[in-house]
Formats: C-alpha cells, sequence, structure tokens
C-alpha cells in the first residue's frame, strides 16, 4: 500500500460516511465492460463541482490491491451485481491527481522527475523481488511488473490537464507529454495497463496532446455516452433526497438543473448537496469559480457573440457549433469557441438534438448577470436587468405604460434590424424584461391552454402574486390581445391556480417601432 502505488480506500470511506452520498458505484460496471478491451483508455470531462475526484476515489477504491473494500461496497448497486467479483481489489493502481502535485510544487520545473521518482520508490517497496534501476519511467516499471509476475494496472489520473490549462514551461510541458506518452501510447505497455481513467476540465486539447492521447475515449458534458447518468445527480436521485431532506423538487430544480443528456436531467451535484444541508437554494457557484470567466470571455465580442448572449439571458437557446473548438483555454476564434469552452465550463449547457446552448439554472443565471453588469458593451442591456424588478411591481400595479415602455428599450436591444419585427424577437423582449420574473415565476412559452397556445404564460411559485397570460399582437391594438385572451379560454389552463389572474395585451407596430400595452384583472 502506497500513496500513489495500490492506495487504500479512505478517501472514499470518507465520501460514503458524509451526510449525503448518491450511490454512482454502477459507473465501476460500465468500466468493468471495457477493462482489457481497445476501449480501455478512457477521458472522462466535466466542469468544477461535478465529482470527478469522488469517482476517481471510488475506482481507486474498488481496483486497488492495498485494500479490502468488501464491506465498503456492501451497501451499494454494484455489490449485487455479477461483475462485482470480478477486479475487487485485484488490481494494481496508480493514482495521481496532477492538480495537487502542481500546486503544491516549489519548483515546478522538476515536478515530472519527483514525481516518478516517488512513484518508482513505491514500486521498490511493494515488489522487492524486481531489480528496478534508478533511471526507470513509470512506464519501465509497470513493465517489469507485468513482464515477471503477469500483474495488469489501472492507471487513474485526476486533473490530467492542469498542466496543460496552466502557463508552464516549455521544459515542464515537454516532460509532462513525454510521460503520457510513455504510459498509454507505448504498444509494449499496452497489454500491461487493464484500464487508464482520467480526468479534467477540457477534452483532449487537439492542437497539443492529441497525438500523445488520441487512443482514449472521450466523455464529455457534450456527450458522455454510457456515463451520461454518472456526470452529476440525475432527477430520480435528487427527487429522492428531496423526499428525505423535506426539500422543494421544484426548487432544486429551477436552481440547479439544466444540464441534459441522453435522456437524462442532470443536476449540479456539489451545489445540491450544499442546499439540503445548508436547508436553502442560493448560489454556490461563486465559491469555486467567478463570473469573471464569462466577463473575459464574452467582451472579446466576436460577430454575433452580444446577440446570442442577450438572447441566452432572455431564456432562449442558440445554435452553436462545438466541432471546431480545439479544446484550449486560450485560443479562439469565434463565438462557437467561446460558447463551447462555457459548455466545458458549466456556464452554458448542450443540447445535441438541436445543437443548440442554452444558460441552465438559476445559479448559473446569477453569474451571467453578474458577468454583463462588469462589461461594458452591454451596459444596456445591465441596465434592463436592474429594472426588470420594479418593471413587474408596476405590472402588478397594473401600469400599462410602465410595460409599453421597458418593452420599447429591450425589443431594439435584443435584436438586429433585420429580424426586429420577428414575433420570436418580441417574445425574448418580454423575457429580458422581465428576466427579474424567474424569482417568482414559471414562464412557459406558447402554453396549450384552451382553444388555443397562449404566447408568454407566468405561473407563480411563490404564494401571494398573480399569474398573468400576455397574448402578443401586431399592428393591432392592446384590447384585441385581451379580446383573443378571453374568446379562446386561454385561462382553463390555469383552473387549478386559485389566485388572481392578470390578461396582459401587447401590441407592436411596426412602422412606429413601438408598443402599447394593456393590463385587465380576471375576475373569476
Amino acid at each position: 500500500m502506497g500513496i500513489y502505488m495500490n492506495p487504500n480506500n479512505a478517501n472514499f470511506t470518507e465520501t460514503v460516511r458524509s451526510k449525503i452520498y448518491v450511490d454512482k458505484t454502477m459507473m465501476i460496471s460500465a468500466l468493468n465492460d471495457i477493462m482489457q478491451t481497445a476501449n480501455k483508455y478512457v477521458c472522462v470531462s466535466r466542469p468544477r463541482r461535478f465529482g470527478k475526484t469522488i469517482a476517481g476515489n471510488m475506482l481507486s477504491a474498488y481496483y486497488s490491491k492495498g485494500c479490502d473494500s468488501r464491506q465498503l461496497f456492501a451497501p451499494y448497486r454494484i455489490s449485487g451485481e455479477e461483475c462485482f467479483e470480478t477486479y475487487l481489489n485485484k488490481l494494481n493502481v496508480i493514482q495521481i491527481d496532477m492538480n495537487s502535485e502542481f500546486r503544491n510544487a516549489k519548483n515546478t520545473d522538476g515536478l515530472l522527475d519527483r514525481l516518478q521518482h516517488r512513484i518508482c520508490t513505491e514500486f521498490s517497496k511493494q515488489f522487492p523481488d524486481i531489480a528496478f534501476d534508478k533511471y526507470d519511467s513509470v512506464g519501465d516499471c509497470i513493465l517489469k511488473v507485468y513482464d515477471e509476475k503477469d500483474e495488469r494496472f489501472v492507471v487513474i489520473i485526476d486533473e490530467y490537464d492542469v498542466l496543460v490549462r496552466e502557463n508552464v514551461s516549455q521544459k515542464l510541458f515537454d516532460q509532462y507529454l513525454d510521460f503520457l506518452n510513455g504510459l498509454f501510447k507505448s504498444n509494449t505497455l499496452r497489454p500491461a495497463i487493464a484500464l487508464a481513467y482520467i480526468t479534467g476540465i477540457l477534452p483532449v486539447v487537439r492542437d497539443r496532446v492529441q497525438s500523445k492521447l488520441n487512443n482514449f475515449e472521450e466523455y464529455t458534458i457534450l456527450d458522455a455516452g454510457e456515463l451520461a447518468e454518472f456526470i452529476g445527480f440525475t432527477a430520480p436521485e435528487v427527487q429522492a433526497l428531496c423526499a428525505e431532506y423535506g426539500a422543494d423538487f421544484g426548487e432544486l430544480q429551477r436552481w440547479y438543473d439544466g444540464y441534459r443528456q441522453h435522456g437524462y436531467e442532470i443536476y449540479n451535484p456539489e451545489s445540491v448537496v450544499k442546499s439540503l444541508k445548508g436547508g436553502a437554494c442560493k448560489s454556490y457557484w461563486s465559491k469555486t469559480s467567478t463570473y469573471a470567466v464569462i466577463a473575459d470571455r464574452i467582451q472579446a465580442n466576436y460577430a454575433g457573440t452580444k446577440e446570442d448572449v442577450i438572447r441566452m439571458l432572455a431564456g432562449e437557446s442558440v445554435d452553436v457549433d462545438t466541432v471546431m473548438y480545439m479544446n484550449t483555454m486560450t485560443e479562439f476564434k469565434g463565438k462557437d469557441d467561446v460558447f463551447t469552452y462555457l459548455i466545458h465550463l458549466g456556464y452554458l449547457s448542450y443540447d445535441s438534438e438541436t445543437e443548440t446552448c442554452r444558460i441552465p439554472n438559476k445559479e448559473v443565471q446569477q453569474e451571467w448577470k453578474r458577468a454583463v453588469s462588469v462589461v461594458d458593451e452591454y451596459a444596456v442591456t445591465n441596465r434592463i436587468i436592474q429594472s426588470s424588478k420594479e418593471l413587474l411591481a408596476e405590472t402588478l400595479r397594473l401600469n400599462a405604460d410602465a410595460v409599453a415602455k421597458s418593452l420599447d428599450e429591450s425589443h431594439i436591444h435584443v435584436t438586429s434590424n433585420r429580424s426586429y419585427n420577428n414575433e420570436d424577437a418580441l417574445q425574448s423582449a418580454i423575457y429580458l424584461s422581465y428576466i427579474y420574473a424567474l424569482n417568482k415565476y414559471t414562464i412557459i412559452k406558447e402554453m396549450t391552454t384552451g382553444k388555443g397556445f397562449a404566447d408568454v404564460v407566468f405561473i407563480p411559485f411563490v404564494p401571494g402574486i398573480p399569474a398573468m397570460i400576455i397574448e402578443l399582437k401586431r399592428n393591432g391594438c392592446a384590447d384585441s390581445a385581451i379580446t383573443q385572451i378571453r374568446e379562446k379560454c386561454y385561462f382553463d389552463s390555469l383552473s387549478a391556480y386559485s389566485g388572481d389572474l392578470l390578461f396582459i395585451g401587447v401590441n407592436y407596430d411596426e412602422t412606429a417601432k413601438t408598443h402599447e400595452c394593456r393590463i385587465e384583472k380576471f375576475v373569476k
């Protein structure tokens, strides 16, 4: 048993002893299926705070010969699987946390030499009957053990990409490429590696290290394939936690949901756990990251970036091409690169079916609001956002003129002249003007109601405020919009709602580019 070589199961033991632990052990079954196959090289990338380290510790506890984890895993799903006994504590594990190695190094240029020396020293201690040379690399040591004892290895590297993301010296970077190449690209060493599992924030960087890791299967926040359910917490898992802790599932959904893959609704696991422990939903994102990451990227203002950011702030999804991004943190050629980068960091979510991205939830939206507040190009956007709380208050006071005035500004701001008269642009203007309402309402676009579709419906999830139905007209009048709400019985779908109800008719004059509004309280 060593620090790097065949570690014990202490880290995973601490995890399962936590007040809240969600069973993700079936990930072991998925990896056992590819053990000692051509697909045994696995790279899993996901945002910070999404459980990469916990998963690595779980795998180490299961595979490592340095511990007995039978009882540790006994309460969890993997213990009932046929494959459970196959590799349980039967393989040599090398586990490395590259982020810790880098952060703790006093002299980073000697980091790789020291790391390899420490690991090779542990080889000598655990295999005293094998003659290791002082010049042996980790790859050399693995090969000698495999050759003399026919024992195979699982290599786990957490945050493998830290030396790619950080501004390290060329000497250290070259050493790191040699280290990766020695472990993962040697045809001689290949049979000795039963499984390689590396994690990072970004997928394999194409222009710098791809040649060293092009044999890895990538499971990313864009497409995690058969590992999708292990990216974060799924909806059923969060529902079960809410039932156990008496929490409002709908509230957690609004705050932390939004990452969808392969039929799974994925929640930010760390934020869910903290909200349940603290008894309140709030933003935990800035505890480990910052809105400055967003601000730094959007202020470059590549063509179309500002328009799409405003649309996303207004609740829309926008097209994104994720293919061309080189997976770096420095080289961006356009808005698609910026958006793809922010998807990998968790600031946007991605829909592979529509090839679009959006702001996933309320927690992340707060970071976007902070970001636009410090970027000069978004001064008008920020002003509209800051005014949205007062606009909601004025709406509830039936102040139709305030609504019309706000829409005049936000409508021209969310779109270009070419698409100004598009109805989607007007709906976006409403979303942006009422962005504060997301704190109190679920806002539904084109909701099926009565005899048709209501353009925008606001359903409150806090008590004491009315629901609202907004109907939009072009080159007509606001009164006719109110009449349509009544005649088509758009309020029927809100029959279960017992509070007050407001009808809001909005007319847009294409020639004058102005809005007219009428607000009427519905009396049941």
